[in-house]
Parts: structure tokens; C-alpha cells; sequence
């Protein structure tokens, strides 16, 4: 959710049963500002929600998607959700991993996969374009071979 949808933590955490409309291949997002919006729902991500809800997520009362899995079984917190990604970040050897530098992620993949900064803010669910623009990291890789010789030099 958080690398494909460019979720915020807060927003993985309130993730209720009910946000999920696996007829519509959509999934409601409450966001900041108490903004509500539909997302597609990724195949991918999708198929990753029902592993979660069928093998991993123990029984309990709480309405949300994602809860403790030890005892007490209560939702998690942002904070909660925060925690998981940078101990999964150390796990893989990444130092200094956290929950919003996956929202990086997603818009740097976006734009990779041909997403424009209006496709990518909306995802992203920004209220400015350019706000987008900040999430996108310069592919040095991926221009080396646009950028022309310096005019003068044998290369």
C-alpha cells in the first residue's frame, strides 16, 4: 500500500474492513484533511490484503485492516505502522528507512513507468502539482543518455 499507493502511515493504519471495494477493484482512503478519496486497488496489492486477511491477521473486533498480531489484538497505530517499515528497513540493511520515504518510492516508480506529475499528485492525493514534483527523485541513470556534449568537448 505504502510502495504502490504511495499511502501514508496514518492512512494504512485507519484502513478499515469496509474501505476495501474488491467488486469495484477499489480502495477508500482517509486522508489528510479529512479527505476522502477512491484509489484503484492494484492486483498485486490486492492479492498481498488477502494473504494479510486470510493467514495473517488473527481474529478480533476491531473494524480496521491491520492489527497487532500479538495480544491484545487492537488496530495499529500510525506510529505502530512507522515501527514496522524501519525494522523491515534494518532487516534488509537499510538504515534510516521510514514510512514516508516509501511515498518517494511510489512517486519515483510512477514517474519511471511514465506517470506524469499531474497522474502522480493525483495518487498522491496532493493539492498541488508541485507538490508532486518534491516526491520525484532525479533518475541520473535514466537521462545520461538525453543529455547532449558539452558543446567544445570530444565526448
Amino acid at each position: 500500500l505504502m510502495v504502490r499507493l504511495g499511502l501514508r502511515a496514518g492512512e494504512v493504519a485507519s484502513l478499515g474492513l469496509d474501505d476495501i471495494d474488491w467488486r469495484a477493484g477499489e480502495i477508500i482512503i482517509r486522508g489528510k484533511g479529512n479527505r476522502v478519496e477512491r484509489l484503484p486497488l492494484p492486483v498485486d496489492v490486492g492479492e498481498a490484503l488477502v494473504g494479510w486477511l486470510q493467514r495473517g491477521r488473527p481474529r478480533c473486533d476491531t473494524p480496521k485492516v491491520f492489527t497487532r498480531v500479538r495480544a491484545p489484538h487492537r488496530e495499529m497505530s500510525r506510529a505502530a505502522v512507522s515501527a514496522i517499515v524501519n525494522a523491515a528497513g534494518l532487516r534488509a540493511g537499510l538504515v534510516g528507512m521510514n514510512a514516508h520515504r516509501l511515498r518517494h518510492t511510489a512517486a519515483t516508480e510512477m514517474l519511471a513507468a511514465g506517470a506524469d506529475l499531474i497522474e502522480i499528485g493525483q495518487v498522491l492525493r496532493h493539492a498541488s502539482v508541485l507538490t508532486a514534483a518534491i516526491y520525484t527523485k532525479i533518475d541520473h541513470q535514466t537521462l545520461r543518455p538525453l543529455a547532449l556534449p558539452w558543446p567544445g568537448s570530444s565526448s
